[in-house]
């Protein structure tokens, strides 16, 4: 199932561009959760690889004393300056900062992630629960839960930290643009 993924991720007109932008500014990042698994499950519904996907989301990991948010969008938007005619928004986030302003938009209290592996274990659900990070090597998968449910296309909540509400808020509008996936029960 990894090498149908890298497949799939390879043959999306966008996602390789992504990971051209994000290679100078950034050397331990994924590309991941939704702009993924809405990738996969296009390709399993014969959709333009493209369809209803809203965002991108790049995370990397920078424990330094001098890693601050403002470093963090003034990466943003450099991989932004880098893709004038990228089609989603790109959601730059340094996972070893998430614990200083979660709880202020989420309205719970998180430890400090150890890294973006740690950080792709808590996202909401195990098909979106996937990042992906390009090597000189080739390309790496990490999937906490595994590929199955992404390829299976079953939308299981993650309860690590997301709330029964946004869980079936998500769902929904899954389901909406993507009727073949199967939502299973909080």
């Amino acid at each position: 199932m990894e090498a149908k993924l890298i497949e799939i991720v390879q043959s999306h007109p966008y996602l390789p561009k992504l990971f051209d932008a994000c290679d100078p500014f950034l050397t331990d990042y994924y590309i991941g959760a939704g702009v993924i698994t809405q990738t996969v499950w296009n390709h399993l519904h014969g959709y333009e690889r493209t369809y209803g996907i809203d965002d991108a989301d790049v995370i990397y990991f920078d424990s330094t004393e001098s890693a601050d948010r403002k470093e963090e969008k003034l990466l943003e938007k450099r991989i932004k300056e880098k893709l004038p005619d990228f089609p989603y928004d790109i959601d730059l986030t340094n996972e070893a900062l998430v614990h200083h302003w979660y709880e202020q938009k989420f309205n719970k209290q998180i430890a400090s992630y150890r890294s973006c592996e740690q950080a792709i274990r808590t996202w909401p659900t195990t098909a979106s629960a996937v990042g992906v990070q390009r090597m000189s090597s080739g390309y790496k998968v990490y999937a906490p839960f595994g590929l199955e449910d992404l390829f299976r296309m079953i939308i299981r909540p993650n309860k690590e930290l997301i709330t029964e509400e946004i869980y079936h808020e998500k769902a929904r509008k899954w389901k909406g643009k993507w009727p073949q996936v199967m939502v299973m029960p909080w």
